[in-house]
């Protein structure tokens, strides 16, 4: 039987061990080769265990995969789903920005997941995307839209305003080696993710205020 398929209150600790150490071995080689040119093989060795052992706990390389995107989908979306209709529309942005930032800096190997599953055509995620994605996305672009109705901030699209808080947000992630690169040793430290918070807070929020 799949291991993947058991309800987790009846596997062991010692079992639960075992799937997290395979899930952090793939998100390293999934990350660095993209789904396609990665191996069990790969993984096994990364988890420092053999292929059957592997494949006790996950059947194929691709429930690996769909697990760690269902855990990456659920901890990346967490920022927008706390988008605050009551909340200040700048300050709810503000901290869009400054959470999508953080996501930057703690999982840059997940976001990397992503960014090769999208360069794909996401073949594995495509119904998450046009399902849970969406749904998410339409929801708080309302919101958005509602703000700019009562002049609390500018009027702009709403979706092109959130895919520009991910792309510049993930960048830092993504292209991180070309970031540190380009800033040098003196600027391209841990304080780069801060330099890009003001930086973006002042880009986005100048912008989205209203003009009196």
């Amino acid at each position: 039987m799949n291991m993947e398929s058991e309800a987790p209150a009846r596997r062991t600790r010692i079992q639960r061990e075992k799937r997290e150490i395979i899930l952090e071995a793939a998100l390293e080689v999934f990350s660095a080769n993209g789904f396609r040119g990665s191996t069990i093989d790969q993984i096994a060795e990364a988890a420092g265990m053999s292929k059957p052992n592997v494949l006790y706990y996950f059947r194929r390389k691709e429930d690996i995969h769909e697990t760690l995107m269902e855990r990456l989908l659920e901890t990346w979306l967490a920022p927008l789903r706390e988008f605050d209709e009551s909340g200040d529309p700048i300050s709810e942005i503000r901290s869009y920005i400054r959470r999508k930032l953080e996501m930057a800096r703690d999982y840059p190997r997940e976001s990397r997941l992503f960014a090769n599953e999208i360069l794909q055509g996401a073949p594995r995620i495509m119904p998450l995307l046009e399902g849970e994605l969406k749904t998410l996305c339409d929801e708080k672009a309302e919101i958005i839209k509602g703000w700019m109705r009562d002049g609390k901030i500018a009027r702009t699209d709403p979706w092109h305003l959130i895919f520009s808080i991910w792309a510049t947000t993930q960048h830092y992630a993504d292209f991180d080696v070309q970031v540190r690169a380009v800033l040098g040793p003196e600027r391209g430290g841990d304080g780069r993710f801060e330099d890009a918070a003001r930086f973006l807070e002042n880009l986005f929020l100048d912008g989205l205020r209203p003009k009196t």
